[in-house]
Parts: C-alpha cells; sequence; structure tokens
C-alpha cells in the first residue's frame, strides 16, 4: 500500500514530463527550440518534436505568405506633382534563426517588429523609386513595373531581417485634396498649350497643303490654256486654209459668200440703222447690174 502511494505520484510526473516534453508543429508554421534563450534546435518539418520538459522552450512564427499594409506616404515624382501613394506587401519569413535575431521576440510580437522594420524599407524603396519618374508614368500601365523595381530593391535590404518580399503593390495613387485645384489647372494649362501646338501645326500643314493645291492650280490652268491656245491656232489655220482654197476655186462666190456673212451680222434686229457712203463697197451685191 505504502509503495502504491509513491509509484502514483511518480507515474504522474513522469506522464507529466513526457507531455510536456512533446510539442507539435504545425505545417502553417515554423518553431525554435530555446534552451536558457539560446537556440539550440529548428523545428520546420511539420509532425510531432521534442524538448527537454522545464529548461527548453519553444518559439513559434508563421511560415505562409504574410500581409502588411504600407501606411500612406506621399511621394514627389520627377514633374514635382505630389501624390499620396497606398502600398502593400506580401512576405515570407524564410531563416528563422536571422528573424529571431533581427526582431528579439517571438510569435505576434515579432511579427509585428519585422512589419514596421519591413513598413521602414518599403517607404524609403517606394520614395526613391517614385521619385525618378513623373506623375504620368506612375498612373499609367508602367506603374507594374515600377512595383517590381520597388519589389527588388526592398528584398536585399529585407533579407537582414530573414524574410523575403514576394511582392509589392500599389493600391491607389491619388492627388493630396490641398492640391487638386492647382493640379488640375496645371493639367489644363498643358491640355490647352498642347491643343494650341496641335492647331498651330494642323494650320501650317493646311496652308502648305492649300500652297501646293494653289500650285496644281496655276499649273493646270496655266496648261490648258498653253494647248488651248494652240488648238485655237491649228483651228485657226486650218480655217484660213480652207477659206484660201474656197477663194483659189471660185474668187467670185467667195467674195460673195463673204458679204452675205457680212450683211447676216450686221442687219440684226428690227432697229439696225447704218450709215455708210451710198457708192460703199459693202453694198456691191445689193446693186442692180446698172449700179443702183
Amino acid at each position: 500500500m505504502r509503495s502504491t502511494t509513491y509509484i502514483l505520484p511518480v507515474i504522474v510526473l513522469a506522464l507529466a514530463g513526457l507531455l510536456s516534453s512533446i510539442f507539435i508543429v504545425d505545417e502553417r508554421e515554423k518553431a525554435l527550440v530555446l534552451q536558457f534563450g539560446r537556440l539550440v534546435d529548428i523545428k520546420d518539418e511539420p509532425g510531432l518534436a521534442f524538448k527537454i520538459p522545464l529548461i527548453q522552450e519553444v518559439i513559434r512564427y508563421d511560415n505562409r505568405i504574410l500581409s502588411r499594409d504600407i501606411p500612406q506616404l506621399q511621394v514627389t515624382p520627377s514633374d514635382d506633382r505630389r501624390l499620396e501613394v497606398n502600398a502593400f506587401a506580401r512576405y515570407r519569413i524564410t531563416d528563422v534563426e536571422q528573424f529571431r535575431q533581427a526582431t528579439g521576440a517571438g510569435g505576434d510580437q515579432a511579427i509585428e517588429v519585422a512589419g514596421r522594420r519591413l513598413d521602414s524599407i518599403l517607404r524609403s524603396e517606394t520614395r526613391e523609386v517614385l521619385g525618378t519618374v513623373s506623375s504620368n508614368d506612375i498612373l499609367s500601365s508602367d506603374r507594374a513595373a515600377l512595383m517590381l523595381r520597388i519589389r527588388n530593391g526592398a528584398i536585399a535590404e529585407a533579407r537582414s531581417l530573414g524574410i523575403e518580399v514576394i511582392d509589392v503593390r500599389l493600391k491607389r495613387t491619388d492627388l493630396p485634396n490641398a492640391n487638386l485645384a492647382a493640379t488640375f489647372s496645371r493639367m489644363q494649362a498643358e491640355r490647352e498649350r498642347e491643343a494650341a501646338d496641335e492647331i498651330a501645326r494642323g494650320n501650317e500643314a493646311a496652308q502648305r497643303v492649300r500652297a501646293q493645291a494653289d500650285r496644281t492650280r496655276v499649273e493646270i490652268t496655266s496648261d490648258a490654256n498653253r494647248q488651248a491656245e494652240i488648238i485655237r491656232g491649228e483651228a485657226d489655220a486650218q480655217r484660213n486654209a480652207i477659206f484660201a482654197e474656197a477663194y483659189g476655186a471660185d474668187q467670185e462666190f467667195f467674195e460673195f459668200y463673204r458679204s452675205l456673212n457680212a450683211y447676216r451680222g450686221a442687219l440684226t434686229g428690227n432697229n439696225t440703222s447704218m450709215v455708210m457712203s451710198p457708192d460703199s463697197e459693202f453694198f456691191n451685191y445689193l446693186k442692180n447690174e446698172n449700179g443702183n
């Protein structure tokens, strides 16, 4: 009976010691085994693990991809148009030992410490990268390349914390409320200047087209007049040749024909008046044989 009294407490203590020496590593985490604050083992595989009760302790860290919202910051691009930027980053703890040394804490407290230091790194990289480009580049589709530059710049510095920056995204990029009116006025002035330049270039091009069209018109008109004069001269030559041939064939009839045409042209209308000498040659073919 006395032996049973001693055995039961021993068994209970043994079971308690056994249970306290066993811990489970979840697949979503990594664990550090510390002995009097000194690292003795790293458990990064899921399953059962062991430690020395009362002497060793277990510190757990999240092994999943973590997200961190970067507090809003103001940046000044190369065109001096100040912007308010909201961003977030995704990262993962890759070296738990270095992470422990950098943060000096465990669990959620270590995550918060690392997050604040990561904020400082990302804010610095964001200002440096966005300060080298114009605001139009930040607001355009080129922002994907800018986010990649921010991520690549933050990777090296974040490595000293034992973490890997996986991605950086700009959520919002806005103008400060105090600068909206001035910025819109400047944008309007720039657009009006660009419109005026386009109008001036258009007028210049239109003037060149009109000048070319006028020159072409003059050339075409001159060529047409030249051809018309040539055709008119050839026609006059043919007419004169026909008259000459007719005159040579019958001189008397030719003179008679020409006189009739002259009469037709002169005596038109009902009120034609002519003042001429009666013995004018114009009336030769209107006289009788006696000359009356």
